[in-house]
């Protein structure tokens, strides 16, 4: 197998910080997003979606999105579970993954492809053009300061964002929150709950992946 990756992009380290969890070292592909490789007609061939991660299998198979890969990994790798153990708890690593990425990471993306020059005619992932909106950076940081302070409560309550075990939901807000970095937007320090779980969470040998 094969895992195109990008070293500063967020959503490639998702696939690497699960895979450390896990334990499992895939051949890597390093695609230079920063100099438009993806948009290359070789990478457009082999991923026409032009974005990474991009896994592909031994019999050729491609895989896009990073919930898919990590899948398929949780599928051939099932210890630790990272989706979850059981009914209840897939149900809730579910949820908490999805606001974790719409309400977190996107909300960041917003605000950062709206701002950054790198992503001039790319405010949106893919291979077609899409111009900046200047109006939407700041609504990124607001959509994301304000689910952040909806996980301070979460977090008062539950080790974890979805709850007692570590899953691909932390996975997905601690490059989140390191994403928003990218932007100058520190923690607010009025939300003790969740730097105790940035700390936590962070300090994982995985976090450097």
């Amino acid at each position: 197998m094969k895992l195109y990756d990008c070293k500063p992009a967020p959503n490639p380290r998702r696939v690497r910080i699960f895979l450390a969890e896990k334990g499992v070292t895939l051949e890597t592909v390093e695609v230079d997003l920063r100099n438009g490789e993806q948009f290359s007609p070789a990478y457009r061939a082999l991923n026409p979606q032009c974005v990474v991660p991009y896994l592909v299998l031994d019999d050729g198979t491609g895989i896009g999105e990073v919930e898919a890969i990590c899948r398929y990994i949780e599928e051939t790798h099932p210890s630790p579970p990272l989706f979850g153990a059981d009914a209840k708890e897939k149900a809730l690593v579910a949820m908490w993954e999805h606001r974790s990425e719409h309400e977190g990471l996107y909300a960041v993306g917003e605000a950062a492809r709206n701002l950054m020059k790198g992503f001039k005619d790319h405010a949106l992932p893919g291979p077609h053009e899409h111009a900046q909106i200047p109006a939407l950076v700041e609504r990124g940081k607001t959509r994301a300061l304000q689910f952040l302070a909806e996980l301070d409560a979460r977090l008062a309550a539950s080790e974890y964002i979805a709850g007692p075990r570590f899953s691909i939901a932390d996975i997905t807000m601690l490059v989140a929150v390191d994403f928003l970095g990218w932007l100058k937007v520190s923690l607010p320090e009025d939300r003790p709950h969740l730097k105790r779980w940035y700390d936590a969470v962070a300090a994982r040998p995985s976090a450097k992946a």
